[in-house]
Formats: structure tokens, C-alpha cells, sequence
């Protein structure tokens, strides 16, 4: 029985990040000579591990890496904010990697080779079941098998924060755990078509309540510079963001749920939680890379316009 106080524990995915700077994205067949490229820990699961272990929350990480020239970048991240690393494991393959280019613009894309990732299997989250059975609150994202995530799901105790991101295949009754599912606007429509088989309403508002007639929960829906979405059976909160300069939106969208885990975890009422996250994605983008990016507890975070409201 594990002796720390309930808190965040995240399963998924570890990273090394390579972040490619370019004035623009290349199209298909078209070569680009690039600015810089940095190597730093990343990976959609350590990301929001290394968001609420920053911001206070005690956070427990559990995944895996490979043995390889990436493995110690990968891990970097974890170790300096103060993650618990038990549920780690080394295995003998190579750990995952991201090849991230950022345009002028600050937009991203990103390509994935999921190494490690792919082989965190159900008995390897089974063997971490103490931990995750012992979380405040439980986070999930798309980037290990979908078995994995299910496994997960079965041990937890506490509250579920699955960000469904991406967009994997799940069984109902496990991805229905999630309170909140956690999506952007163009992950809320493939998880509605996934779950109804319906298209998604034009109105992100409509999509978000179609999501939460299919029984979660909550529902919270990303949509990067405007905010985010809160659905619950009280209705629908709009939560507008700061006005910020956007240097690299990359690993935004993880500050956001590794704050809202942080802030859940300490017992803020969710749609604080909700307001919360939106200001430390809005902090994140104002500096390159994801992990690095991330404030801590001393920083000062933009204010968000105080235009929130609920819709009926």
C-alpha cells in the first residue's frame, strides 16, 4: 500500500522531442532548410505529468522508455519537477520520439514514432495497479494501446481524466470513466461519430452537450486561443482565454490537462479547475518547446477576459 498522499497519477506516453524551427511548413515533395533544432523530454503522458507536478500536485508517471541515446532526454523532464518515476520501466527497445516543426506562426506539426509507448501493455499497467489504484485523479491520453488505457481504467479508484488525444478506438464503458473526456473541437467529433456515428454539430457548443448526452460525466473542450467548453449537466461554460503572443503552441494542450488534474486534485470545483487550465495554456504558448514552457507555482499567469458564461 503505497504511503503518498492521493494524488495525480498519469499513464502514458514518454518522449524526446525534436523541435525543428522553420520559417514556414514545407509542402509535400518540398525540401526546407530549417533554423535550429533542439532535443527536449516530451511525450503527450510525461508532459502533463511535468504540467501538475510544477504547479504542486504530487504526481506519479507511469510508462516507458527504451535503452537508447533518447532515454535520459526522455526522462529529464520527469526527474527535474519532481515526478515519481517508480511506474517507469526500461525495456529493451527504443524510446518513443516526436519530430515537431514549428513555423513562424508558431503552429506545429508533428510526427510520432511511438517506440516504448507501443509496448506499455496491459500487465505493465497491471503491475503499477497500487499507484493507480491509490490517484486522486487518474490521467489518460490516446498514445499507448487502447488495452493499456482499459487496464488503467479498470485499477482506478478515483476520479478518470481521459484526453482522448489521439483519437483511439476505446470500449464504451472504459472511455465513459472519463469525468471530464477532455477533447479539442476536432477530437469531440471523432470521439462523437465513434460513440453515435453521427457528424458533429457545426456549433462546438452543441458538440460538447451531444458528447455529454452519451454519459460522461463532464466534458471539456480545447479550442486553443478562444478557450475551452465546459459541459456538465448545469450547461455549457464558456471559458474565453488571455490575449497572449504565441511564440509555440506545442505541448499546449498538455498544460492545460496537467494543470486542470492539479487543480482537481487539490479540490477546486471543476469549472475553477477549467478556468485554471485555460490561463496556463495561454502561459505555455509564450515559449518554445512543451516541457520547458510550463510555469510553475511562481509564475504569474495571464489574466483571461472575464467574459465567461453559460449557455443554456
Amino acid at each position: 500500500m503505497s504511503t503518498r498522499p492521493p494524488g495525480v497519477v498519469v499513464v502514458g506516453s514518454i518522449n524526446a522531442d525534436l523541435v525543428v524551427t522553420l520559417e514556414r511548413h514545407p509542402q509535400p515533395g518540398e525540401t526546407l532548410l530549417g533554423r535550429t533544432m533542439t532535443v527536449m523530454p516530451g511525450g503527450k503522458g510525461a508532459n502533463q505529468a511535468v504540467a501538475a507536478a510544477k504547479l504542486g500536485a504530487p504526481t506519479t508517471m507511469v510508462g516507458a522508455v527504451g535503452r537508447d541515446a533518447y532515454t535520459d532526454v526522455a526522462l529529464s523532464g520527469l526527474l527535474a519537477a519532481g515526478v515519481h518515476t517508480d511506474g517507469v520501466e526500461r525495456l529493451e527497445t527504443t524510446t518513443g520520439v516526436a519530430i515537431v516543426e514549428v513555423d513562424d506562426d508558431g503552429e506545429n506539426t508533428i510526427v510520432v514514432i511511438p517506440g516504448a509507448n507501443g509496448e506499455v501493455s496491459p500487465s505493465l499497467v497491471s503491475s503499477a495497479a497500487g499507484l493507480i489504484s491509490d490517484a486522486g485523479v487518474l490521467v489518460l491520453q490516446g498514445e499507448i494501446p487502447a488495452a493499456s488505457v482499459a487496464a488503467a481504467v479498470a485499477a482506478a479508484r478515483g476520479r478518470v481524466l481521459i484526453n482522448l488525444a489521439p483519437v483511439v478506438e476505446l470500449e464504451r464503458s472504459t472511455l465513459l470513466r472519463a469525468d471530464p473526456l477532455v477533447v479539442n473541437e476536432h477530437e469531440g467529433a471523432l470521439v462523437l461519430a465513434q460513440l453515435t456515428g453521427a457528424p458533429a454539430p457545426s456549433d462546438h457548443a452543441e458538440t460538447a452537450r451531444a458528447l455529454l448526452a452519451c454519459g460522461f460525466g463532464s466534458v471539456v473542450m480545447t479550442l486553443g486561443g478562444a478557450g475551452a467548453l465546459l459541459a456538465t449537466s448545469s450547461g455549457v461554460l464558456e471559458v474565453p482565454a488571455p490575449r497572449v503572443s504565441v511564440v509555440d503552441t506545442t505541448g499546449a494542450g498538455d498544460a492545460f490537462v496537467g494543470a486542470l488534474a492539479a487543480r482537481l486534485v487539490a479540490g477546486d470545483p471543476l469549472p475553477d479547475a477549467v478556468t485554471f487550465a485555460v490561463r496556463v495554456g495561454a502561459f505555455a504558448v509564450g515559449a518554445e518547446g512543451a516541457q520547458p514552457s510550463y510555469p510553475s507555482l511562481s509564475d504569474v499567469l495571464p489574466e483571461a477576459p472575464s467574459e465567461a458564461g453559460v449557455r443554456a
